[in-house]
């Protein structure tokens, strides 16, 4: 299934398959090894659900859900 970071839940795991973002935001995302075909996990969400934390290579970053919607993924299924 293919759909947007922000769709996620907590402790589910996906796979980057796009970034559709511009400018700063993009070379952040990249610079926290955000790129197509890593693997991301939900890790943590705050109480009021904004942000999310989410495992990346080994990393925790936080994502605000407007940066998340940036993000395309494909769930594994099962």
């Amino acid at each position: 299934m293919t759909t947007t970071l922000d769709r996620l839940r907590n402790g589910q795991t996906a796979t980057v398959t796009a970034l559709d973002v511009d400018g700063a935001e993009r070379r952040r995302l990249m610079d926290l090894g955000v790129l197509p075909g890593t693997p991301i996990r939900v890790d943590r969400v705050s109480p009021l659900g904004d942000p999310t934390a989410y495992l990346v290579r080994g990393s925790v970053i936080a994502l605000r859900r407007h940066q998340a919607r940036g993000i395309h993924i494909t769930v594994g299924q099962g």
